[in-house]
């Protein structure tokens, strides 16, 4: 059975290939694209595809889409997805919902296990039309674990009885993604880039105008115009963004504050507690319940 969408195939500096069985991608024939060393499975008749595909540090699969719905995660590893001008930074707690036709990169910030499950719209009760960060419970990760194993190991009922549970435990979380987009402006851009490189240089717009040659009045209408934040939000956002790759690699909040720019681990804790939602601690929790490190 094929959901009705057409897609791009996945990139990121490797050729994909199809495969057999159902198609995630709308196309009659073939699984969704993927590296050579990837693994599908997809048995007839399930409602749940799951592709299983390493990834390297820095390794993207480039900008596509898929006709059937997604849930991006990572066992071991840190994930990265962008869709819809928003990054998300993937611990093993948590996993991303991508409603299907919805356009998109998926990256590991370190070595990764990237398990995707996709989903028939037409068998799948969950109607977000968004994309969403979903909890990943000790029950849902052995259950992904469970359903990756090749057809032949779970009979038909009981791979349909597991699929069942794994719907009933998608649950959001209220999380805010973190988003700190390039100003088009060229003078803001060549300030954006400087920070991303050294997220920790705290100069003032004043001092970068000298830099680029604009005022500091010209600087900020700028980032206001083309990103729709201050330059101090922009900032906050950039710095936030930085930080979570380091926090889920297993950094203490001390360490990462100092990196990306703050004078002590409360002041970066209450910034990251108001932008994302949660503290680092929460958000970057240990499956077996142990939060990141001070």
């Amino acid at each position: 059975m094929s959901p009705n969408g057409q897609a791009a195939g996945c990139g990121g500096g490797r050729r994909g290939r199809a495969g057999g069985g159902g198609d995630p991608h709308g196309r009659a024939g073939g699984g969704p694209s993927q590296p050579s060393h990837g693994h599908l499975v997809a048995p007839l008749g399930s409602a749940i595809a799951v592709g299983s595909f390493p990834l390297d540090g820095g390794e993207w699969f480039a900008r596509h889409e898929h006709g059937a719905h997604q849930l991006a995660w990572a066992p071991h590893g840190v994930l990265a997805v962008r869709a819809t001008g928003r990054t998300w930074v993937l611990p093993s707690t948590v996993a991303l919902w991508i409603p299907a036709g919805v356009p998109h990169a998926t990256g590991a910030t370190s070595a990764a296990l990237l398990r995707s499950l996709y989903f028939w719209p037409d068998r799948c009760p969950v109607s977000w039309d968004e994309p969403r960060v979903v909890a990943v419970s000790g029950l849902l990760r052995e259950l992904i674990g469970h359903l990756a194993q090749g057809a032949d190991r779970i009979p038909a009922d009981a791979r349909l009885r597991a699929e069942s549970v794994v719907l009933d435990l998608l649950r959001p979380v209220s999380v805010t993604t973190v988003r700190a987009p390039d100003p088009a402006d060229p003078r803001a851009r060549r300030v954006a880039e400087a920070l991303r490189a050294d997220p920790s240089d705290g100069r003032t717009l004043t001092e970068w105008g000298t830099v680029v040659g604009a005022s500091a009045r010209t600087l900020a209408r700028a980032f206001v115009s083309d990103t729709g934040l201050t330059y101090g939000q922009w900032r906050t956002q950039l710095r936030l963004q930085a930080a979570m790759p380091l926090l889920a690699a297993g950094a203490t909040v001390s360490s990462v504050a100092r990196r990306v720019g703050y004078g002590s681990a409360s002041a970066f804790v209450a910034a990251f507690r108001r932008g994302v939602g949660v503290a680092p601690g929460t958000y970057f929790a240990r499956a077996g319940g142990e939060g990141v490190g001070r």
